[in-house]
C-alpha cells in the first residue's frame, strides 16, 4: 500500500512534470529560439554522419553530413565570436569553430563535429534558461488583477462604484475588494473585515485576519468578507512589482558565472592562436615548404585544442547532474553543479520548505468538567467546519476523516469573516473560531480556555476555540506541519558547511523561533518581505559567504536569484520560483539537498584531477611537436587517448555508489 509520503512524492513529480512537459508548450517555446534550432540541426546531422561512418558507408556521405553539422552548429557561435572580435575580444566559441575547421582540414572531421555539437548544445541550453526566466518574471505581474472597483464620491450624500484599470489608481483612492477577488494595490484597510491569503508575498501558510488599519498587498487573495482599502502605492511600486524587479535586477547584476576552465579562455585562446600562426608563418619566412609547415601547425592546433580540457570539465558535472536527477534533484546546468559545491552558508525558508505549507491539526485540548470525549469534540467540530472553505476548517475535517469519524449533518451554517463559523448539529449550537471574539467572559471556562490557548501559542500553534451551546469545551491547536526529515537535513547541512543554516521567513517571530528550535537552527530572520530576504543574502555575501538559498514561494524568488545558488522545492513551488532556481527538488525530500552539495564537491575534485591529466597530455604533445617531430597519427592518438581517459573518469559519477557516498557524507 502506498504511504502518504509516496503519494505526496508522486503528486509532486506529476505537478512538476505538468509544468515542464513538452506538451505544455515548453518545447514549442524553446523552438522559437534560433540557438535551439541550430543546435538541434547540428546534433541530428552529426549523429547521421556518425552512423554512416561507423557502418562503413561512403566517405563523401559522412563527410557531407559532418560538414553540414559544422555549418549548422558553428554558424551561431562563429558569428558571435566575430562580433566579439570587433570589440577586441577573442571568444572561445570562435576558437572552437577554428579548431573544428582545422581538424577537418587534416582529415579529423569527426573530432571537429563533436566539438561543434558540444558548444552549440551548451549555447542553446543557456538561451532556453534565459527565456524561461524572463517569461516567468512577466507572468508574475499577472498575480495583480488588471482592474479594481474604485469607490468614487459623488456628493456628501453618497458615492458610486466604478471599474478602473489598476495602473490608473492614484495614491489615496479607495477600492472595494469582495470575497474571492485579488487585491489590486498595496494599501490600508479602511473598513470591513476579512481573511486574506498573502502566502505569495509573505509565505505565511494560513490566511490572515484583516480589519481597519491593517496593511494589505497587491496580488493577495481576499478569502472572506468585503474590504474597503485606501491605495498607498501606485501599481509600479507595489510589493509584487518589486518582486519582479528584484528578480530581473539580480539576473542583470549577478556576475556571469563561468566554469573554472572558462575563466582562462582569453589567455588560452590568444596564446593558442598566436602559437599556431607563429608555427605557420615563421618557418615560411625561413624558407620552409608550405605543406609540411601547414601540417605541423594544424597538428599543433589539434593537440593543443581544448577538447580534452572541455571533456575534463563537462562529463563529471553532467554525470553528477544525471545522477542527482535520478534521485529527485534537477540541477539546471554544469555551472550550477560546480557552484553548489562551493557553498559555505545555507539560508532556508520556513513555510513549504522546512514545513509542508498546509495546516495540520496537532492537538485537541479538552477543558475540565465537560461531558464530551476527544473524538466526540473532533466529530462535532469537523461537522461544523465541513461546509467552510477555510484552510483551518480543512485541517479539522481532514483529522476527523483520518480518525475514521462520521460527520453529522448540519442543520444551519453561517461563516463570518474574522470570527469563524456557527452551525446547528443535533439541536446544539456549535461555534468555532478566533478566541479573541468568542471568549467574552473572564471567569470559569472562558478563563481556563485562555490559559490553554496561551500554552498552545507558546508552541507556535494557531489556537481555535470550540463552543457548544455557548460554553467553551475544547481548544484546537493547528500547526504548519514540520517535514519529518527537516531536522536530519539541517544537521547534515551544518556538517557540510561548518555552520547551521539561517532561517529566512515572512512568518511571525514566535512561530519561526519554534520551528527553528525544532530543527536545530539558531539564527532566525522573521517577518521579512521579499526585499528583506534579498538584503539578508546580500549581507552574507558581503561577509564573504557563498550562499545557497532554499525556498518554494514567489516571495523567495528574488533571494533565489540573488544567491550564488538557489534551490526550489518542486512539489508546490510557484512557476517563477521553479524558473528562477538553479536546482529543483522534485520529490520535496530535504535530505537530497546536502546530498547534492556533497556530490557537487566530489565532482569538483574529479574535474581538478581531469584537468591535471588533460594538461599533462597537452603539455607533452605540444613540447614534442615543438621540440621534435610529432607524427600526426601519434598526435591524434595522444589527443584522443587523453579525451577518452578524462571522459571515462568523469562518468564514474553516474554510478549509484556515487550518490550513496554523497548521501552518507557529512563534510
Amino acid at each position: 500500500m502506498a504511504t502518504d509520503t509516496d503519494t505526496a512524492a508522486a503528486r509532486s513529480e506529476t505537478s512538476l512534470s505538468a509544468r515542464t512537459a513538452p506538451g505544455g508548450g515548453w518545447w514549442r517555446s524553446a523552438w522559437t529560439l534560433p540557438a535551439v534550432r541550430w543546435a538541434t540541426a547540428a546534433t541530428v546531422l552529426f549523429l547521421a554522419g556518425l552512423v554512416v561512418h561507423l557502418s562503413g558507408g561512403p566517405t563523401w556521405v559522412y563527410w557531407s553530413l559532418f560538414l553540414a553539422c559544422y555549418g549548422a552548429g558553428g554558424w551561431e557561435p562563429g558569428w558571435a565570436g566575430l562580433q566579439e572580435l570587433r570589440n577586441k575580444r577573442l571568444d572561445v566559441d570562435l576558437l572552437m569553430v577554428a579548431a573544428a575547421i582545422g581538424a577537418a582540414s587534416i582529415g579529423q572531421v569527426l573530432d571537429g563535429g563533436l566539438l561543434i555539437v558540444i558548444f552549440a548544445t551548451s549555447g542553446a541550453l543557456e538561451a532556453v534558461a534565459t527565456k524561461r526566466t524572463e517569461d516567468s518574471v512577466r507572468g508574475l505581474l499577472d498575480l495583480a488583477p488588471d482592474t479594481a472597483t474604485r469607490i468614487a464620491t459623488v456628493n456628501a450624500a453618497g458615492s458610486m462604484e466604478e471599474t478602473v484599470q489598476v495602473a490608473l489608481l492614484d495614491v489615496g483612492d479607495v477600492v472595494l475588494v469582495r470575497p474571492g477577488e485579488r487585491i489590486g494595490a498595496d494599501g490600508t484597510v479602511l473598513g470591513g473585515a476579512g481573511e486574506v491569503d498573502q502566502a505569495t508575498i509573505t509565505g505565511e501558510p494560513m490566511p490572515v485576519d484583516k480589519t481597519a488599519g491593517d496593511e494589505v498587498f497587491a496580488g493577495t487573495l481576499n478569502c472572506t468578507g468585503a474590504l474597503r482599502i485606501r491605495v498607498d502605492h501606485p501599481a509600479a511600486e507595489s510589493v509584487v512589482a518589486r518582486i519582479a524587479g528584484l528578480v530581473e535586477e539580480a539576473a542583470r547584476t549577478k556576475a556571469k558565472t563561468q566554469l573554472f576552465i572558462e575563466k582562462m579562455e582569453q589567455r588560452y585562446s590568444i596564446g593558442m592562436v598566436a602559437a599556431t600562426v607563429a608555427l605557420f608563418v615563421i618557418p615560411l619566412l625561413l624558407g620552409q615548404p608550405v605543406t609540411p609547415t601547414l601540417l605541423r601547425a594544424m597538428t599543433f592546433m589539434i593537440v593543443a585544442s581544448p577538447c580534452a580540457v572541455v571533456l575534463a570539465t563537462m562529463p563529471p558535472l553532467l554525470a553528477a547532474i544525471a545522477n542527482a536527477g535520478r534521485h529527485g534533484v534537477l540541477v539546471k546546468s554544469a555551472v550550477v553543479m560546480e557552484q553548489l559545491g562551493a557553498t559555505t552558508q545555507v539560508a532556508i525558508d520556513k513555510t513549504g520548505t522546512l514545513t509542508r505549507g498546509t495546516p495540520h491539526l496537532a492537538e485537541i485540548r479538552l477543558l475540565d468538567d465537560i461531558s464530551f470525549t476527544r473524538d466526540e469534540v473532533l466529530a462535532i467540530a469537523a461537522s461544523a467546519e465541513h461546509p467552510s472553505e477555510h484552510p483551518l476548517a480543512a485541517a479539522v475535517v481532514s483529522a476527523a476523516r483520518i480518525a475514521g469519524l462520521t460527520l453529522a449533518p448540519v442543520e444551519a451554517f453561517t461563516a463570518t469573516a474574522g470570527l469563524g463559523v456557527t452551525a446547528t448539529i443535533d439541536g446544539r449550537q456549535v461555534q468555532i473560531g478566533a478566541p479573541s471574539t468568542l471568549l467574552t467572559s473572564s471567569t470559569g471556562r472562558h478563563q481556563a480556555a485562555r490559559s490553554a490557548i496561551a500554552e498552545l501559542q507558546e508552541t507556535g500553534a494557531t489556537a481555535v476555540v470550540v463552543l457548544i451551546d455557548r460554553a467553551p469545551v475544547a481548544i484546537l491547536g493547528i500547526v504548519d506541519q514540520l517535514r519529518p526529515e527537516a531536522g536530519a537535513a539541517v544537521q547534515r547541512l551544518t556538517h557540510l558547511t561548518g555552520k547551521p543554516p539561517l532561517l529566512l521567513t515572512g512568518d511571525n517571530a514566535a512561530t519561526a523561533g519554534q520551528v527553528a528550535a525544532a530543527v536545530g537552527i539558531t539564527s532566525v530572520h522573521a517577518e521579512l518581505l521579499p526585499d528583506g530576504k534579498v538584503a539578508a543574502v546580500r549581507e552574507l555575501q558581503a561577509a564573504g559567504e557563498r550562499v545557497t538559498v532554499i525556498g518554494d514561494g514567489i516571495n523567495d524568488a528574488p533571494a533565489l536569484a540573488a544567491a550564488h545558488a538557489g534551490i526550489a522545492m518542486g512539489g508546490a513551488g510557484s512557476d517563477l520560483t521553479l524558473q528562477t532556481a538553479d536546482a529543483v527538488v522534485v520529490r520535496d525530500d530535504l535530505t537530497t539537498i546536502p546530498a547534492v552539495i556533497a556530490l557537487s564537491r566530489r565532482a569538483r575534485r574529479v574535474v581538478t584531477a581531469n584537468l591535471l591529466i588533460a594538461a599533462t597530455f597537452i603539455t607533452v604533445l605540444v613540447i614534442w611537436d615543438l621540440a621534435g617531430h610529432l607524427p600526426l597519427p601519434l598526435g591524434v592518438a595522444g589527443h584522443e587517448g587523453s579525451t577518452v581517459i578524462v571522459g571515462l573518469n568523469g562518468l564514474r559519477l553516474l554510478r549509484n555508489a556515487a550518490w550513496n557516498r554523497a548521501t552518507n557524507q557529512n563534510g
